[in-house]
């Protein structure tokens, strides 16, 4: 059931919702780990959906089941198995410990009182197994004055520092307005859980993994962190930079057609020269130096926008790499799918219902092959099967669980 890759023979049970926890688990299951997706009956939301998720609906429609056709949750899940069991029932808390026995890895990205509240916390899964490697994922931690606070990607983010430098001005603060925090959070996940797997190898024990979203936003605070532990003051530039002029994003044709350029020495800056004579024309030589670029900033926007105006934005950026100067087209999201350079890579992978084009993995090596991967399942779709391949169950054994409503294959209704 598992890709084949250097995590095959890893089990974790995945009970991480949102963005940061699935995205983590996805890293992982990439990665050949066997990732069975612990899911609360409703977890997936309800039968009938008052309104479109964010991200839609595979193929545009809900379809029979709006709760197995969310778009974004389908393109967090593949490469998993769907365990849909009541963690808040006796019989379902039970029969999540007997799987934390089989499991390598439990992870969860719950408030901090969620899982002590289910009795559910590190000792209890220690209990169960003393090699488990929890990792938990609260907002702000599981200490503090803030461990209780609910906490979101563009809330998180604003409060780590890590949006100080964004917008155009001290006067104008700006957030990502994607929940940054949460693609951040799931990269240090999936490597904290691969140092705790390599640490138990050496030392036999498990351990608690605890990961900050708050913390990982502080941790990719930029330069500007240093400035201002050394007395300085920074401010918000926009599309400009501290140490290269011209640098920005200029207009090219077509509605909304933009390209980005960052001129980072004297040889580039000669470059651009020698290809938009106007910058010449306009007295401004090949001699200047950086602080001379940044004062004469707007008149070489101005001849520069001129220029790249009469220009497709890619052609625009062709030619500019061509010349010597770093450059690239401001794509949006149908651009990106289109774009030739991750089309030659293989990057987007087509197996889901409907063909959608969903993310691949960026790690390129030996032994992984996006050919293996399985679709996301339906909600419950492997009961049996996981009940049966990790703890031995019969199918009458599994019938009774779902009579009384342990195991579920759909929301409530």
């Amino acid at each position: 059931m598992a890709v084949d890759g250097p995590l095959q023979g890893v089990r974790i049970l995945d009970l991480t919702h949102v963005w940061a926890g699935p995205l983590a688990m996805r890293f992982l299951a990439d990665l050949g780990a066997e990732v069975v997706r612990v899911e609360a009956p409703a977890g997936r939301g309800p039968r009938t959906f008052p309104a479109m998720p964010i991200g839609g609906w595979l193929g545009g429609e809900a379809g029979d089941e709006p709760w197995n056709n969310n778009a974004l949750f389908v393109k967090l899940s593949r490469n998993r198995r769907s365990l849909a069991v009541d963690l808040k029932s006796d019989a379902g808390r039970e029969l999540f410990l007997q799987l934390v026995a089989e499991a390598d890895v439990v992870a969860e990205n719950f408030s901090a009182r969620t899982m002590p509240a289910l009795g559910l916390d590190y000792a209890r899964l220690q209990q169960a197994n003393p090699r488990i490697i929890y990792l938990t994922m609260p907002g702000f931690g599981s200490s503090g004055p803030l461990r209780d606070r609910v906490a979101f990607g563009p809330t998180v983010e604003v409060m780590s520092g890590f949006t100080h430098m964004m917008g155009y001005g001290p006067d104008e603060p700006r957030n990502t307005a994607m929940a940054l925090m949460d693609p951040v959070a799931a990269a240090n996940a999936t490597a904290a859980v691969l140092t705790a797997l390599r640490q138990r190898q050496a030392s036999g024990r498990g351990a608690r993994v605890e990961m900050s979203l708050h913390e990982g936003g502080v941790c990719y605070n930029g330069p500007w962190l240093v400035d201002v532990q050394m007395g300085a003051h920074p401010r918000a530039m926009g599309n400009r930079h501290p140490a290269m002029a011209p640098h920005g994003v200029y207009p090219c044709a077509g509605e909304d057609q933009w390209l980005a350029l960052a001129c980072a020495d004297k040889g580039e800056w000669r470059a651009l020269l020698s290809l938009i004579p106007a910058l010449t024309a306009a007295g401004l030589s090949a001699d200047m130096d950086l602080s001379a670029r940044r004062r004469q900033h707007n008149l070489i926007d101005q001849h520069i926008s001129a220029w790249s105006r009469r220009l497709d934005k890619s052609e625009a950026a062709g030619v500019l790499q061509h010349a010597g100067v770093s450059a690239g087209p401001v794509n949006q999201v149908p651009d990106m799918v289109a774009d030739g350079q991750v089309k030659a890579r293989g990057y987007f992978v087509t197996y889901e219902r409907h063909d959608v084009p969903m993310p691949g993995n960026p790690i390129k090596m030996q032994g992984l092959d996006s050919s293996q991967w399985t679709p996301c399942p339906r909600l419950g779709e492997d009961n049996a099967a996981v009940l049966r391949d990790w703890l031995g169950y019969d199918e009458s054994r599994v019938r009774g669980l779902q009579r009384q409503g342990v195991l579920v294959d759909k929301p409530p209704g």
